[in-house]
């Protein structure tokens, strides 16, 4: 127990002596569960749950758009893991 105390401690030691901080992975996530949440917004809308739709031949339009927009907003996402806050 002293040995994670001792750890926590020299972590919040060595965090406090940063010159600044970078958020971009925390932006980067909450881009992505932005993204994702959307996508599981778009499927219910339409009447269809969020994984369970394979893609294939006979697969909804409005699916495939679904998906299409996913991926774009999560692509845009990849700007934040580059930028300082």
């Amino acid at each position: 127990m002293k040995l994670l105390i001792t750890i926590v401690i020299l972590l919040l030691i060595h965090q406090v002596q940063q010159p600044y901080a970078e958020a971009g992975l925390i932006s980067y996530g909450v881009c992505q569960t932005a993204c994702n949440g959307g996508w599981v917004l778009c499927y219910s809308l339409f009447g269809y749950t969020a994984g369970t739709v394979t893609v294939g031949a006979a697969t909804p339009a409005i699916v495939l758009m679904c998906n299409s927009s996913q991926g774009t907003c999560m692509s845009l996402c990849a700007a934040f893991l580059a930028t300082p806050v």
